[in-house]
């Protein structure tokens, strides 16, 4: 394999999104204003997470985390995406596509993990709620969200120094609007059956062992909550699972769509119609997934509005 400094391409061309100009202005205002109320509303959780004692649990630590992942996923893509639309040129460099590929599966690697620990979390306050406070310490928290990221670095890391070795002499055009690693991979120069293989890998073990363990545990969650008698109890046990399976039917849905998906060109926009909804919709609903649903964390935002109007009253 060629290495990089003989790469004669210095820069891509993303294929964008479709339409006319018309249409190009509207997603481009839209994308503003998604991308606006995604900052906002995950940012949101975390102080609201971070400020309020009642909220200091480890289901919001994980909760507070997932929100500071989505709200990188999004920026990885959404600003550039931005910029284009309003240049109207659809141009990154090489250094920056690498990077927005790298970063997109890195982030994409660690919610898939933490989403995995999130379910272990709730296997453990359900099924065992005699233990949860010793087993899920707040130094075991913290070890299993740094692992999560460490573990996504390690699992990415020989793959992106391959593509990065990659001679790029042919065509630049990318067809997807952002540097998707398989629409890179199409535009080399030199074999790419063993970065291909190796990627198979890995989004095998990243999809399918979170995906595994959160069935397992969500497996053993229902089997405890329909032994609770009450009614009430089943409904309250299963309220503070059912944001988590959301983000989990989103999250995982879209990225085994994409995985098995046919590589046909006829396939190419519902390709990117699926990233959308995974880089782009699933940030935007995380807030509004476990605020609307999370009647703790409601209550809590309801006493910071009103102690707001009481001050403002002052």
């Amino acid at each position: 394999m060629k290495v990089k400094n003989e790469t004669v391409v210095i820069e891509f061309i993303l294929e964008g999104f479709p339409g006319s100009p018309q249409m190009q202005n509207f997603i481009f205002v839209l994308l503003i204003v998604v991308y606006m109320v995604t900052l906002l509303g995950n940012i949101l959780t975390i102080v609201v997470i971070r400020l309020d004692y009642r909220l200091h649990t480890p289901m919001y630590f994980f909760l507070a985390n997932l929100a500071f992942l989505e709200t990188n996923v999004i920026s990885v893509i959404v600003p550039k995406a931005l910029l284009n639309l309003a240049s109207k040129k659809n141009v990154i460099s090489y250094a920056a596509c690498m990077a927005q590929g790298y970063f997109y599966f890195y982030l994409f690697t660690t919610d898939f993990l933490l989403l995995s620990v999130m379910s272990i979390d709730r296997y453990t306050a359900i099924c065992h709620p005699l233990h949860y406070s010793t087993i899920m310490t707040s130094r075991v928290c913290v070890y299993l969200v740094f692992g999560c990221w460490l573990s996504s670095f390690f699992f990415l890391l020989p793959s992106t120094v391959l593509i990065c070795r990659l001679p790029f002499c042919g065509p630049n055009l990318i067809e997807h609007f952002f540097c998707d690693s398989s629409s890179v991979l199409a535009l080399a120069c030199a074999d790419t059956q063993l970065i291909k293989l190796i990627a198979l890998v890995v989004a095998s073990i990243v999809l399918l062992g979170p995906l595994v363990l959160t069935v397992l545990s969500y497996i053993y969650i229902i089997s405890t909550i329909l032994k609770i008698p009450s009614t009430e109890g089943q409904q309250k046990a299963f309220s503070t699972c059912a944001s988590h399976l959301t983000m989990v039917s989103l999250a995982f849905g879209s990225a085994i769509f994409i995985e098995v998906r046919p590589m046909q060109s006829s396939w190419l926009y519902t390709n990117k119609v699926v990233s959308v909804v995974s880089s782009i919709f699933t940030p935007l609903m995380n807030p509004f997934i476990y605020t609307l649903r999370n009647e703790k964390v409601k209550e809590v935002l309801r006493d910071g509005l009103n102690h707001l109007k009481h001050f403002q009253k002052v």
